[in-house]
């Protein structure tokens, strides 16, 4: 039964939607819910960015001029496929790469899958070993694992304590006979560690094996690595719309689609294009790209804030992931003797919307698989992502009361801190 809490939340959040019975005002967003104390602190980025006002312009804009099915011949067609084929543009632009090389999927997961499958499906007759990190996110995995389930082989590779993939040992990996694709994420989605893309593509250019980068949590905020393959990242990680995804294919790669014919985006992803999306998320991408080192600037110094201010404030907590060599907007950290659902719903009474990389569910009764490829304390686990435009007001108020909470927490459960 959903605690009172949970249904006040959820009151809330119905009473603001525009169909709710008695509403005909407008909708406003984003959704404010508000505190005693003020206005809620949004910090998961990581999970998803709020829509960035340039995407928000875009989007509306096109709703009216975009609308059509691009692939017909009268008016309103052509000029949902001039939007169309100009986003397309523009996100090569962006990417440094060919517009016959970029294709908009409906997320960052099918662009995973989709590179994955049809990078497997073509060199079929190369060898059936695809070899990943032990971090990667869970549409790769998720894809090894269908992979493995269809007679091919996995080969893992381990990370450090700081969640870095070690590149010797993936060059080993992919120099073996028989390997068919490698993957590798650009940074990791938990701990914000950044990986070693540009040794680990100079090794799979020597094996003639061609690499799969994730770049979820580097697109608009980081120049991208050289060496790459296939590229694939999701639009509501940068700002944009959710329900969009890239994936880049260089050209010379050799790949196969692993779905039935389509016509839309040259066979590669099947379904009407959502033309508006798409626009809004090229442009929330240029965008970022053009505040990155604004933005990036003022969440280094407030992460650097975190990773040192969390230790002093709270005892028995280890702060994860590499200090430097990482994304300018992630930190995570762990709290012994704390259950991670626990904090991270006292920290939602307090104001602050904040995930964990390794709270278990019901669902999988497991923690973290990325914490304990680290080695790492996986209780109490916290992920702090801050968003465009993060204030350092909000993250001073976050140490504030996190002392308190965890202390209380502990506490109840008869552990004195």
């Amino acid at each position: 039964m959903a605690s009172s809490h949970a249904r006040d939340t959820l009151a809330r959040t119905v009473v603001a939607l525009p169909f709710a019975p008695g509403n005909v005002g407008p909708l406003r967003w984003p959704f404010a819910r508000e505190w005693e104390d003020g206005r809620v602190a949004y910090l998961d980025a990581a999970s998803t960015e709020p829509l960035h006002p340039r995407a928000r312009e875009a989007l509306l804009a096109a709703l009216d001029a975009g609308w059509a099915d691009p692939a017909r011949l009268y008016g309103e067609a052509r000029r949902a496929r001039l939007l169309l084929d100009q986003a397309r543009a523009d996100a090569a632009d962006a990417l440094g790469v060919r517009p016959d090389e970029v294709t908009f999927t409906t997320s960052g997961t099918q662009a995973i899958q989709i590179g994955m499958l049809g990078a497997l499906a073509a060199r079929r007759r190369v060898g059936r070993t695809l070899v990943v990190s032990a971090v990667e996110h869970s549409a790769v995995l998720h894809t090894a694992q269908a992979h493995e389930r269809d007679g091919g082989e996995v080969r893992i590779v381990g990370v450090s304590r700081t969640g870095r993939v070690d590149a010797e040992a993936f060059a080993e990996a992919v120099s073996a006979p028989g390997t068919a694709l490698a993957c590798l994420q650009t940074a990791n989605h938990e701990v914000g560690t950044l990986q070693p893309v540009a040794q680990v593509a100079e090794a799979c250019r020597r094996a003639g094996v061609p690499l799969l980068v994730d770049a979820a949590q580097t697109l608009g905020r980081l120049p991208l690595p050289e060496g790459w393959s296939l590229l694939a990242g999701s639009a509501h990680k940068w700002g944009g719309p959710a329900g969009v995804g890239i994936l880049v294919i260089r050209k010379g790669v050799r790949w196969r689609s692993p779905l039935p014919e389509d016509e839309r985006e040259r066979g590669r992803v099947p379904g009407f294009e959502n033309v508006p999306a798409i626009v809004a998320a090229v442009a929330a991408l240029r965008a970022r790209m053009e505040e990155a080192e604004e933005e990036n600037r003022r969440a280094f110094a407030l992460v650097d804030r975190i990773r040192a201010r969390v230790p002093e404030l709270v005892p028995d907590v280890e702060v994860v992931g590499d200090p430097v060599e990482r994304v300018p907007h992630i930190v995570t950290f762990s709290c012994l003797y704390v259950a991670g659902e626990a904090l991270l719903t006292e920290l939602d009474k307090a104001g602050f919307a904040i995930s964990s990389g390794s709270s278990c569910t019901a669902s999988t009764l497991r923690p973290s698989h990325v914490l304990e490829a680290m080695g790492v304390l996986t209780h109490g686990n916290v992920r702090v992502s801050l968003p465009r435009g993060a204030s350092a007001e909000d993250v001073d108020r976050f140490l504030e009361v996190l002392p308190t909470l965890v202390r209380r927490i502990r506490e109840e459960a008869g552990v004195m801190s």
